[in-house]
């Protein structure tokens, strides 16, 4: 009989948090026992992206003024099986909602934009302010929800300054990322300048100059009370890959490729696709796309000009039978092996007009999110095992992450000179990651502070305090229709099927004599094969009618009551003789 002697964890328990006075190693916090917090002073909560990758969101707040940066979701985890989507939870500003004055969005990704059809009606459809690309994906995906409300969004450019509400002013600035229209902002407080990047890295030209170079100097010399700086690459040692040394690199593999080229990269890499898209005109090769979400963006690309190409370079896949092999290239979403992803349909044959050839070349311009490695290997091994070609970037450079390496960051610490570094966007160790890297450009531990979700920040013009105080960050769950109404006890139960399985015990009664009527039918899913395993499924039967047999016969049978004694010590009894948990799940037929 198999044995099991361990479980897992419960959804999302994660390590509890240091105390107050043990946590003086990662910041300068004060107690409000030692020192009375300032009451006239910026607070500033995150409300996610601090402890996950993803579900970036957090508000700015004077008065009776808040700004909030960003609005993203979360992809499922192991431990949320059958989510959609995790997105922030906004219990804080709800009670808040007639102070919001502005949304601002900082670039078009989804773990920045992805929850905004979720949560906007409920914090009373405020202003947003974003980038032309940026708003048009977003009123496109809004359409796609016909019960939320249409969004008031004010489109902005490089440069412009809002005043918001009666203290604060934004000013939006330009960084690199992997979509066009990727901005950082300066949110102007009494308490200093606050200023957020988003998600950028530091791109290059031939020559090496950085772009937007003398924009972190003019920001650094306004003076910069706190930066909040994208760590999601702080593990990562080095300068960034420029843009151009990727494209001239994958133009070159293009060249080689004898058969048709299949490219998988993620479809709000724009900017890639679009130069991937330029190369093919000059090998004279019509482009296939193929994923909805990256037709969706590279429409939009194209109808707001950001794309220009010939009208006939990009081809319905219908055509792809009358083209020669040399003269296609397709690219397609599924880069991390998604499951119901394109590529995934092209290599297990799914796909109706694409199938897989020997001479095909496919290619990688794609990093592997943490997590994803198993799938993408099992994905190219399979792409292999059918013959064709496969290129990634063990083997050559042809994919620049979007957020900036450790000595990237060192340049824009160095650049915006802060009071105080807030590493963002990260799992806690790349954000303490992050403070090291401070460390060695200057800026003194005890101005470094890694703040985590919910946790409320306090900005004077000296100090940068995390309080006691905490807000809800707990997850709140989109599945399906259902917004936040998957608790942690059904994903608890989900797990639980998920490990161990499930017996469903079917008892028909005697509803007068309370005996039952024939012996009790015993379904297992998950658990054990029931053909090999005869012996065990007897003595439940004879523990079941042992169970059934002890009710006072002069006692009217309560179905309720039995079926919590076949729960138990069913329960109980698989227990000792498994090592396993399985859901027992009692149907009392009375008859």
């Amino acid at each position: 009989m198999p044995t099991k002697t361990t479980k897992k964890a419960a959804p999302k328990k994660r390590a509890a948090r240091p105390k107050a006075q043990n946590r003086k190693s990662v910041s300068t916090k004060q107690s409000p026992k030692t020192k009375p917090l300032p009451k006239d002073a910026v607070r500033l909560v995150p409300l996610g992206g601090l402890e996950e990758i993803g579900r970036n969101m957090s508000y700015i707040e004077y008065k009776d003024d808040i700004v909030i940066m960003d609005m993203g979701f979360q992809f499922p985890e192991e431990d949320t099986p059958g989510i959609d989507y995790i997105i922030p939870n906004i219990e804080s500003l709800r009670v808040k909602k007639d102070k919001i004055r502005a949304v601002v969005i900082t670039h078009g990704h989804y773990d920045h934009i992805g929850a905004v059809p979720y949560l906007m009606g409920k914090l009373g459809n405020p202003p947003m302010y974003a980038l032309k690309l940026p708003k048009a994906i977003l009123e496109r995906r809004q359409e796609e929800f016909v019960n939320a409300p249409k969004l008031n969004i004010i489109e902005v450019k490089y440069g412009d300054k809002k005043k918001i509400g009666e203290h604060i002013e934004l000013e939006f600035f330009g960084v690199e990322h992997t979509i066009p229209d990727s901005m950082g902002v300066i949110v102007k407080t009494p308490a200093g300048n606050i200023v957020n990047f988003g998600d950028f890295h530091l791109d290059r030209d031939k020559e090496g100059n950085i772009f937007h170079y003398g924009e972190m100097e003019r920001i650094g010399k306004m003076g910069v009370h706190t930066f909040m700086m994208d760590s999601t690459n702080a593990l990562t040692p080095g300068f960034g890959v420029s843009e151009y040394e990727v494209v001239e690199n994958l133009e070159k593999l293009f060249k080689d490729a004898n058969g048709r080229i299949i490219v998988a990269t993620f479809s709000s890499m724009l900017t890639r696709i679009g130069e991937m898209i330029k190369i093919a005109e000059k090998l004279n090769r019509k482009v296939i796309i193929n994923g909805r979400s990256m037709k969706q963006n590279v429409q939009i690309a194209q109808n707001l000009g950001y794309f220009k190409f010939k009208k006939d370079t990009i081809a319905p896949v219908q055509e792809l039978k009358r083209l020669k092999d040399e003269n296609v290239m397709i690219i397609s979403t599924g880069a991390q092996g998604e499951p119901n992803a394109g590529l995934m349909r092209i290599v297990n044959g799914e796909h109706r007009h694409i199938q897989i050839k020997e001479n095909d070349t496919f290619i990688f311009s794609s990093s592997v999110i943490p997590g994803n490695e198993r799938s993408v290997q099992n994905l190219t091994d399979n792409i292999a095992r059918q013959g064709a070609m496969v290129y990634n970037t063990k083997l050559i450079d042809i994919h620049k992450g979007g957020h900036a390496r450790q000595e990237d960051l060192k340049i824009a610490i160095s650049k915006i000179n802060p009071k105080f570094l807030m590493p963002i966007h990260a799992y806690y160790h790349f954000r303490f990651m992050a403070g090291q890297i401070a460390q060695e450009v200057g800026i003194p531990k005890e101005r470094v502070r890694l703040v985590d979700n919910g946790q409320v920040c306090l900005l004077t013009k000296e100090d940068f305090i995390i309080t006691e105080e905490e807000v809800p960050t707990n997850y709140v769950m989109v599945d399906g229709l259902g917004i936040g109404d998957v608790e942690e006890v059904v994903l608890r139960d989900r797990m639980m099927l998920s490990e161990e399985g499930m017996i469903v015990i079917i008892a028909t009664i005697n509803r007068k004599t309370g005996k039952l009527i024939k012996n009790p039918d015993i379904i297992s899913r998950g658990f054990i094969y029931l053909r090999d395993n005869q012996e065990l499924l007897k003595e439940m039967r004879a523990k079941i009618k042992g169970i059934v047999s002890r009710i006072p016969r002069q006692q009217q049978l309560d179905a309720d009551y039995l079926k919590s004694l076949f729960r138990d010590q069913i329960g109980q009894f698989v227990f000792r003789k498994t090592r396993r948990r399985p859901m027992v799940l009692p149907v009392i037929i009375e008859i």
